[in-house]
């Protein structure tokens, strides 16, 4: 064990590759308890970094690799690590989550994150074997498909390394490459390109340092506790069936993205969804490490050649959203995504609009059209080969409407050059708020106001200001869970997550936490990202929706419809309840988000 503080190392491990240098850089107890850990403590070492306005894929622009008091603790989902970088897609903060033993590996080096700067003169791989870093060639992991990349490296370290890696997409600096461990992904916002644009392939990451912990009998019992909650009947839709449970639920609601936000619902949603599947070809479960839930689904594929691993987000995105009603297309379309390193909500929103902007004329590319599956999967090559259109796609619907021009920025699915995910924001109008306001642009984990819309606290087709204390509420339990860090899934497992989480963080910590203090903590967390943006540029003009969203109504309901007036109203007046400006600014002689 290192360290007097339990649940932390009290340092960050800072890789310097144009210099070729580490350090061990104290972090001391007050500014660990200002920001936990995960996504918290990410963004306050990337403002302590001062990066803000840096080129994300420039050699001066951070990427960090967060652990959190959590890791390696007894508690049920708490192996993953957050990503924490400025965006390439768009030009924000962004904070990616993941999950499995490189958490667990990464901490057991002896750091709390690990930040890399700069560029290294070759494509490599860097080794961290707790105190020893090294930084060596990638020789023949250039361009391998993520898998391979981590199995040769493996090999050649050795099997109790952990490794995370970059596929084809991250090292040609896709806008929204992925960074891949063990087939899981951080994704959104593409930490994948600001890694390659380090000339990294790889991370491998070893160690035997343990942290203490400030109560372990009762952390232990705390921990029995909540593992036989999250068996209980709020993670069951997960077990059963997985997170694509929802396609036929939202296609009911008429709140299932179709054909590039078109339509609200897909007339072929019951030939792809997980019922139909289960019947048609063999599925296996499997959980991440330190997880009792056990949500993931993993399909095989007809050609004998694999299992994809299938949630709601990439089958919505390369299913309806493609206006695809082909399973294997959809599993085919996944599998590619995971082997190139391309985040699926992204490259389906991107593929779906040069779709539409084809068949309206806009773009020179007659094989790709909506419910045509092989255009779909030529279109994902297209974007890691950068041939054709391909240097276009891979660019994200923001740049490319840009670049086209026309009216096509109108109908880009995106927010801050996100692609929104699989909610239709005309019938879901809290969540509408959430993805508007979003530090990282639309984004369903970094808000939950979408719980919001499904309960009976408001009416989703018709939400007004009020409901912006609402949306700020999941926003704040979200940033509190992306820090601990904590799966998501255990939201309805906790009776009082604020009492929860603090009587969990005091046995983890010794620190006499009560859940007055973890609110401000979540507020600050979400600050500092407005800080961040801030110095990187932001604008109120951003926190908006597509005009698509804001003047056509839903076709199946015509109810479905926000204005962009009433969609100002909802900004304005949680920007207030936040403490911020009307428009959004930090007021003056605020703490600005500062630990």
């Amino acid at each position: 064990m290192t360290g007097n503080l339990p649940g932390y190392h009290g340092c960050y491990l800072r890789i310097d590759l144009t210099k070729g240098s580490s350090d061990r850089i104290t972090l001391d107890e007050k500014f660990l308890r200002s920001c936990l850990g995960g996504s918290g403590l990410g963004v306050a070492l990337l403002l302590r970094e001062g990066v803000a306005a840096v080129d994300p894929t420039s050699p001066p622009a951070a990427l960090a690799f967060v652990f959190s008091p959590l890791v390696g603790s007894p508690l049920t989902t708490s192996a993953k690590f957050a990503v924490v970088s400025k965006s390439p897609l768009t030009q924000r903060i962004n904070d990616s989550l993941s999950s499995s033993g490189f958490a667990l590996a990464g901490k057991r080096t002896g750091h709390d994150a690990i930040v890399i700067i700069g560029r290294a003169a070759e494509p490599s791989v860097i080794v961290i074997d707790e105190d020893v870093v090294r930084v060596e060639p990638a020789g023949s992991l250039t361009g391998l498909l993520n898998r391979e990349a981590q199995t040769q490296l493996r090999a050649r370290l050795g099997a109790d390394y952990q490794v995370a890696s970059i596929g084809p997409a991250g090292e040609r600096l896709v806008r929204f490459a992925t960074i891949s461990h063990d087939g899981r992904h951080a994704g959104r916002g593409g930490s994948g390109a600001v890694l390659g644009s380090k000339n990294i392939k790889a991370i491998a990451v070893r160690g035997s340092r343990r942290c203490s912990w400030g109560n372990p009998e009762l952390l232990t019992e705390f921990a029995r506790r909540l593992s036989e909650k999250s068996f209980g009947p709020a993670t069951a839709k997960y077990r059963e069936l997985g997170t694509a449970s929802n396609l036929l639920a939202f296609n009911r609601l008429n709140v299932l993205p179709t054909r590039n936000f078109q339509q609200g619902s897909f007339e072929g949603a019951q030939a792809i969804s997980p019922e139909q599947m289960n019947v048609s070809r063999e599925r296996t479960r499997a959980s991440c490490a330190a997880c009792t839930i056990g949500c993931e689904h993993i399909y095989g594929l007809q050609d004998g050649k694999g299992n994809v691993r299938l949630e709601y987000e990439n089958l919505f995105a390369l299913g309806p959203l493609c206006g695809i009603d082909d399973a294997e297309v959809v599993l085919q379309a996944s599998r590619r995504c995971d082997e190139l390193g391309l985040d699926t909500i992204s490259a389906g929103g991107t593929i779906a609009f040069a779709m539409e902007c084809a068949e309206r004329g806009y773009l020179d590319a007659p094989w790709l059209r909506f419910g045509d599956g092989a255009g779909l999967l030529r279109a994902l090559d297209l974007i890691v080969s950068g041939e054709g259109i391909g240097r276009l796609l891979a660019q994200g619907s923001r740049y490319m409407a840009h670049e086209i021009g026309c009216d096509t920025i109108d109908f880009a699915p995106q927010v801050k050059g996100l692609e929104i995910p699989g909610y239709d924001p005309r019938g879901l109008q809290t969540m509408a708020l959430g993805f508007a306001v979003g530090s990282r642009g639309a984004d369903h984990n970094r808000s939950g106001a979408y719980e919001v819309d499904f309960s009976q606290t408001v009416d989703r087709l018709n939400v007004g200001p009020e409901a912006a204390v609402l949306a700020i509420e999941t926003e704040d339990k979200a940033a509190l869970m992306d820090s601990l860090i904590l799966c998501k899934f255990l939201r309805g497992v906790f009776d009082d997550f604020f009492a929860d989480a603090a009587e969990m963080l005091s046995l983890v910590t010794g620190w006499d936490v009560s859940q007055a203090e973890l609110r401000a903590t979540a507020q600050r967390i979400v600050t500092m990202k407005k800080r961040f943006n801030i110095l990187a540029g932001w604008t109120p003009a951003e926190d908006t929706l597509p005009a698509r969203i804001l003047n056509q109504p839903l076709p199946e309901d015509v109810r479905a419809q926000l204005s962009p007036k009433r969609l100002l109203a909802m900004v304005q007046a949680y920007n207030i309840a936040r403490g911020w400006t009307a428009e959004g600014w930090l007021p003056d002689g605020s703490p600005l988000g500062d630990p």
